[in-house]
């Protein structure tokens, strides 16, 4: 039929009343469970809840979705995350890449399935929309050492069927915002929230100074001076004196931490295949109020324990 389309949260205020009133099927509220089977077309578990369903609040803590504009979702979610648990842990993942601003289209596009609006019957985002953030995100992603994950390949989507969208397929243009130069792991907020969220998100962290930054092969090579584990993960205690980490893609972008070196930084990382990637760096200043407060959290960061979605 169509797209449903806005911008913002507007978008999807916009989508809770207009898609209300093409799929309703009776006068169910918003609180009961759903169960409907249609022949509308063989998209992701089929345009129809194949469980029962109940509409829940929208958690403070899945920050992915909080803001999202509505305060009610469908769980299981159309990603099949049964538990509210689940849901949290596997959005947390994405809520580093959100910060990055990639497209204006991400998070309606993943609260779109993470966290979907309650209706009688199941809404996909739209093919195209997939399709724009997944080709303004992914080279984002891939400064972390990830790739667009299979569970969200863009076919899948529905082209023609009633969708969830921001704009019009011909404006990309409008739906991107202006990117920055920054290498995107360098491009970090000092919040404590957002740094604990980086810790969560990465498999290990030191506090280090380094020796040396060097260019191999596109990417940036950082030498370490000194260096602490806070969170080993992969990394060998025997093999810390000899780690060497990598910005990846990152030889021509800059990264203004790394512009003065003479200070102590908190790095953090993940492993893939035999380079260590930097996912994140800070510099290490206890003066500064909200490290302070990471400082803190860190000692027992509330972490998620399922596995992570990109795995």
């Amino acid at each position: 039929m169509g797209s449903v389309r806005g911008s913002g949260g507007a978008a999807l205020r916009a989508l809770v009343s207009v898609a209300a009133g093409l799929l309703a099927c009776g006068g169910a509220s918003e609180y009961d469970y759903v169960s409907y089977q249609s022949d509308l077309g063989p998209y992701p578990g089929g345009r129809f809840y194949a469980k029962p369903h109940q509409c829940v609040a929208i958690p403070a803590d899945l920050r992915l979705c909080h803001s999202v504009g509505y305060d009610k979702m469908v769980l299981p979610n159309l990603l099949d995350h049964e538990t509210m648990a689940e849901v949290k842990h596997q959005a947390s993942s994405w809520v580093p890449l959100l910060n990055k601003n990639c497209h204006m289209g991400t998070q309606v596009f993943l609260c779109s399935l993470f966290a979907p609006v309650c209706l009688d019957r199941p809404v996909y985002p739209c093919r195209w929309l997939c399709e724009a953030v997944r080709d303004s995100c992914e080279p984002v992603m891939q400064f972390f050492g990830f790739f667009w994950p299979e569970m969200l390949k863009c076919d899948q989507f529905p082209q023609d069927d009633v969708c969830i969208a921001m704009t019009t397929p011909n404006a990309t243009e409008v739906s991107r915002p202006k990117g920055t130069t920054v290498c995107p792991p360098c491009d970090n907020e000092m919040k404590s929230e957002a740094i604990v969220e980086h810790l969560c998100a990465s498999e290990f962290a030191l506090k280090m100074t380094i020796k040396e930054v060097k260019k191999e092969n596109g990417d940036k090579m950082i030498i370490p001076r000194k260096r602490k584990a806070l969170k080993l993960g992969p990394i060998r205690k025997k093999n810390l004196k000899k780690l060497v980490l990598f910005l990846k893609n990152g030889a021509d972008c800059p990264c203004h931490q790394l512009d003065n070196l003479g200070h102590y930084f908190l790095i953090m990382g993940r492993q893939v295949k035999t380079q260590y990637l930097l996912t994140a760096i800070y510099k290490w200043d206890k003066k500064n109020k909200e490290f302070k407060k990471f400082m803190k959290k860190m000692k027992s960061p509330d972490c998620p324990t399922f596995p992570s979605v990109f795995k």
